[in-house]
């Protein structure tokens, strides 16, 4: 909506145009009445709309065709007054002021007009069988009002209607030639019911119209205006009710049935609510509301977020198997312009049986969350977060973490999202050990998605010293890190070598020293296709004498050839070198990991008791 209104008022000298602006703003009849009068502005608590209007006034005979040109194109309305008791300021409407205003727009989009018919004093009866043909004529003609600047009639309903052409415009909703809701709108709209149709039966029920109306409009329907409405319906579209409840046609027809009646507003504050801006379109604020990560910060989705999430999965899971089929998730994405998750969507997640089940779906929202918190506002935004939610933005449903910086100083993380940088040279496994990850061995994988680029991320779910971590392994090659500026921050970093061929190592040596071995972030050599004969030493360091030089963690071996699922313990491993990053020079395993909390907690004890004994001591000598 716009955040102004500047409202020009054209027309013949002495129809009283300067009349009715000073009529508005002193409420009395001017006895002098100068050439033009100055620009005004309306304050926004006093307009009907509450947005600011500015009033400008012209006058031939003091402007010139240029500068009465430009007033034309910094206005957002024109009202183009005439005498009601003069016909020749009624034909000079088509002949000279329409061409004027919108002359040069054949094609695109023209200025909203209404015609303004004073000194309706001065002639019984009514102008309008004259003007009925001129608005026939001109589709950007929103609608027209007698009105008296002498008797002040009609004169803030005046303003009222060219405040309201600008900010509920008829034109981007209605053709009025074919007196049909145009693509665009019907689009909006369509959209906005699939939304509020909850149970997905191509109908609204009383119960979905009524938290509809709710939320556009703040109130419910009483029951006897829900008949009322439905009546309606019944009597002009076949199929527009069915089963006592609202259908897609019934609901399009009640729009249009409102912009005909001359109450557009109704269709705008639907429109707005869900986040539809004035070119029908979702507007840039809704799809992308503010939200502050600072450097160092990562986001992920809260409990809202997740709970709103899981509702739009289980509306959309129609056979309730606990999977979206790709019919059921086409249906889910067919409130966004395009398909938001592509086709390696399957590579990148759990599935069961090439469908997308709920853990792999929220596994999806929660790496696209963390990789890119703007591309997930707008998919919650298509979805309708801030409206079915009742809230002010989608943001609601981010949490930013604390910055990493103050998680490597307390040791441990808050996070509930990880990331892992998978780092190694070509044909080490790389993509072998994400697909591994998601529990797919090389004699398990989907032959269809063998042909296509492998994903470079792959998440899932990992527990490790009874908490549930989501854990995301980003495949990254060595030479990139070494060669440009890529960014190998991370929460952990596996640096993967081929075990059959140590040449592997020495690359992943060198990313390690470059990247990793001055700073804080743990690390754990992973040697890849164990199942292969171990290859021929090369000179220098073996991997295990370098990793006990640099204090990491002996190189852990992995294969993922074997017949049966994967072995998940190296998966394990990282996620709890990342959350507990201080103890990655010692034991990783949870009953180490215990048993240093254990003997903490116990050497804390004893010094308490200590200290008590001594204190006792102390009085007693006194």
């Amino acid at each position: 909506m716009k955040r102004d209104v500047r409202i020009l008022l054209l027309g013949e000298a002495q129809v009283g145009k300067t009349s009715l602006i000073l009529s508005l703003v002193s409420e009395e009849f001017p006895e002098e009445v100068p050439p033009r009068a100055e620009e005004i502005t309306i304050p926004a608590d006093v307009t009907p709309e509450k947005v600011p209007t500015h009033i400008v006034d012209s006058s031939e005979a003091e402007q010139t065709v240029e500068e009465l040109q430009d007033e034309i194109h910094k206005a957002n309305v024109v009202c183009v007054v005439y005498d009601v008791s003069k016909e020749v300021t009624i034909e000079k409407i088509r002949t000279k002021w329409i061409p004027l205003v919108n002359g040069g727009t054949e094609k695109g989009p023209r200025v909203p007009i209404i015609l303004v018919g004073n000194k309706s004093d001065l002639r019984p009866g009514s102008s309008m069988e004259a003007v009925l043909p001129i608005m026939s004529q001109f589709p950007e003609i929103e609608t027209c009002v007698e009105c008296s600047a002498k008797n002040l009639r009609n004169i803030s309903e005046l303003f009222y209607y060219a405040q309201k052409a600008v900010l509920h415009p008829t034109a981007p909703l209605y053709d009025p030639e074919t007196k049909q809701l145009r693509p665009a709108c019907t689009q909006a709209l369509t959209r906005i019911f699939r939304l509020s149709d909850q149970d997905l039966d191509q109908a609204l029920s009383d119960e979905e119209l009524n938290a509809f109306q709710k939320s556009c409009f703040g109130h419910p329907l009483a029951p006897q205006a829900l008949d009322d409405v439905k009546m309606v319906v019944r009597k002009h579209v076949a199929g527009g009710v069915r089963d006592d409840r609202l259908t897609l046609d019934g609901f399009l027809f009640l729009n249009t049935l409102f912009i005909q009646r001359g109450r557009h507003e109704t269709t705008w504050t639907i429109l707005r609510r869900f986040g539809y801006g004035d070119t029908l379109a979702l507007s840039t604020d809704y799809l992308s509301p503010p939200l502050h990560v600072p450097p160092g910060c990562s986001t992920e989705l809260n409990h809202f977020g997740y709970q709103f999430v899981q509702r739009v999965f289980e509306k959309h899971d129609q056979d309730h198997d606990g999977t979206l089929s790709p019919e059921e998730l086409e249906g889910l994405f067919s409130v966004f312009p395009a398909a938001p998750w592509g086709p390696q969507l399957l590579q990148e997640v759990p599935t069961e049986a090439g469908r997308l089940p709920l853990h792999g779906y929220l596994c999806k929202w929660t790496l696209v969350t963390y990789l890119d918190v703007r591309r997930c506002l707008e998919h919650l935004g298509y979805l309708g977060y801030p409206t079915l939610c009742k809230q002010d933005s989608q943001a609601h449903a981010i949490t930013v973490t604390r910055e990493k910086r103050l998680d490597q100083e307390k040791g441990q993380t808050q996070r509930n999202v990880l990331l892992c940088k998978v780092v190694g040279a070509r044909g080490v496994g790389k993509s072998a050990f994400l697909q591994a990850f998601l529990g797919r061995g090389l004699a398990h994988q989907d032959p269809r998605q063998l042909h296509r680029t492998p994903a470079v991320y792959a998440i899932n779910t990992v527990r490790t010293n009874g908490q549930e971590k989501y854990l995301i392994l980003h495949e990254m090659d060595a030479d990139s890190l070494l060669s440009t500026a890529t960014d190998a921050i991370c929460d952990v970093a596996c640096l993967m070598f081929d075990g059959s061929d140590l040449q592997s190592f020495a690359l992943c040596t060198r990313v390690y020293k470059r990247h990793y071995m001055d700073g804080q972030t743990p690390c754990l050599f992973v040697s890849s296709k164990a199942d292969l004969p171990e290859g021929v030493s090369l000179p220098g360091l073996t991997p295990a004498e370098f990793c006990r030089r640099h204090r990491l963690p002996a190189p852990t071996v992995f294969s993922c050839a074997s017949p049966g699922e994967p072995n998940t313990a190296i998966f394990t491993q990282l996620a709890t070198m990342a959350a507990f990053p201080y103890l990655v020079h010692g034991e990783l395993h949870p009953t180490s990991f215990w048993l240093r909390l254990t003997l903490g907690a116990v050497g804390a004890a004893v010094a308490a008791i200590l200290s008590f004994s001594l204190y006792r001591v102390l009085l007693k000598s006194r």
